[in-house]
């Protein structure tokens, strides 16, 4: 297990592939080679992965994915299914053994952790609605499966009850506290427990225009972020995994607060990269002085050195 991890749980963020990083997440210069996903498994344990949620990728793709996490041994994927399946539900047939076929290097190799079946704000908790949810996930039930819904009308405890006799893990999410919006939850319905923190950017969440990037501008407290550490802390003594992804992407705040959170849980020193720490001087008491870059690191998209 690597030092400054808890087991059975792993932390990180949604993406890695952000032009807003360059700099911030990443060095300002890189080298022709650098390479953004291997440098990112240098140093979280777990990536969300966002693209698969706007497009199916081919198969040869992701198994070069697994190739270049090869010396991370802990490190894990989680994948969002295409949004055809959710959002639009107009994925055919080909779609689905498209999407069979991208995911299956990455649980051959045993790289998945789950797959994330997210839900606009829109989809609410109807019998209708229930029974769509239920019929897709039995389509790809060969993969641990966490369920994302983010309409109030879902937070109930019948459909706790439903997702754990599907064995389906129930996402939880920190979001805006808007009218309508599921409010903060520490479910655990399966052996997987899974978290997600979009910000709470409220005033630009149901914004018309509003683009990605402001939505997910919100950098979390310290304070914020406490009482989830608590409660990621409690799902871990029923579930086999927790999963906590930092969604809040913009200018890497998702890799600043995912350091603070890990930080939190277990009070060691994190592998803060020195962009990150001049973008965010607040992450000091988190990494202290014990990791210094390495350049021959730095420009290889290798981890940071002690």
């Amino acid at each position: 297990m690597a030092e400054g991890t808890v087991p059975g749980i792993r932390t990180g963020p949604a993406g890695w592939s952000y032009p807003d990083w360059k700099g911030v997440v990443y060095p300002a210069k890189t080298g022709r080679y650098f390479d953004h996903l291997g440098y990112m498994a240098g140093l979280f344990d777990v990536l969300e992965v966002d693209s698969t949620f706007y497009r199916i990728p081919d198969p040869l793709k992701t198994g070069e994915w697994v190739r270049r996490v090869a010396d991370r041994p802990r490190f894990r994927f989680t994948v969002k299914l295409f949004q055809g399946f959710t959002h639009t539900r107009k994925a055919s047939l080909v779609d689905e053994r498209a999407f069979h076929r991208a995911v299956e290097p990455l649980a051959r190799f045993g790289r998945l952790s789950a797959v994330l079946v997210q839900w606009p704000w829109s989809f609410r908790n109807t019998p209708e609605n229930r029974q769509v949810l239920l019929d897709l996930c039995t389509r790809f039930s060969a993969y641990p499966l966490a369920v994302e819904v983010r309409h109030a009308s879902w937070g109930h405890k019948d459909v706790l009850k439903l997702l754990r006799e599907r064995d389906l893990a129930f996402c939880n999410v920190d979001q805006p506290a808007l009218a309508q919006c599921l409010g903060p939850t520490g479910a655990v319905t399966s052996r997987l427990a899974y978290f997600r923190f979009h910000g709470r950017n409220a005033a630009s969440w149901f914004a018309e225009g509003a683009g990605r990037d402001e939505r997910y501008n919100y950098l979390y407290t310290p304070g914020e972020l406490a009482p989830w550490a608590e409660a990621v802390r409690g799902a871990a003594s029923v579930a086999e995994e927790v999963v906590v992804i930092f969604n809040n992407h913009f200018r890497g705040k998702a890799a600043a607060n995912a350091f603070e959170f890990q930080h939190a849980l277990t009070g060691a020193l994190q592998p803060v990269p020195e962009p990150l720490l001049q973008a965010y001087p607040r992450l000091e008491p988190v990494c202290g002085t014990a990791f210094q870059r390495s350049l021959f690191a730095a420009e290889a998209g290798l981890a940071w050195t002690g």
